[in-house]
């Protein structure tokens, strides 16, 4: 069971206690809109108003962060179909640019620009091989 974010979990605990949005903000010394901005995720309270926050709804800090984020863990090994094409790219473009600017300044030979060209066009047409899913 997922558990709420911290918006959803701010806005439950001021319902449990009988407390309006305008009630908790003057609690808190801030406006309504910003305790609503909270509820809706748009915004979060100040790492200071924690305590407070936790004095308010009676539960502790540590139950008033337990919460849900939307970012999942990934490791390593998750990040590999994103980075590898992304890198693949990245040496097909610095190629290129390598060749256009070593040429402009007289700076490579042919034979060395073609090889320069064909590591990139490579890097390239690896992008396009299937990849093995386990």
């Amino acid at each position: 069971m997922n558990q709420p974010t911290l918006g959803k979990k701010i806005a439950a605990l001021r319902k449990q206690n009988g407390m309006t949005q305008l009630e908790l903000a003057e609690k808190m010394s801030v406006t309504d809109k910003a305790v609503s901005k909270w509820e809706r995720d748009l915004s979060l309270p100040d790492v200071s108003a924690f305590p407070k926050l936790a004095e308010i709804f009676h539960v502790t800090v540590d139950e008033l962060m337990q919460v849900h984020t939307s970012a999942t863990k990934s490791t390593a090994k998750d990040k590999i179909p994103t980075i590898v094409p992304l890198a693949l790219k990245a040496v097909a473009l610095a190629m290129g640019v390598a060749v256009a600017v070593l040429s402009f300044l007289g700076q490579i030979t042919p034979e060395a620009a073609v090889g320069m060209l064909g590591i990139g066009l490579a890097c390239l047409a690896l992008i396009h091989f299937p990849t093995e899913n386990p």
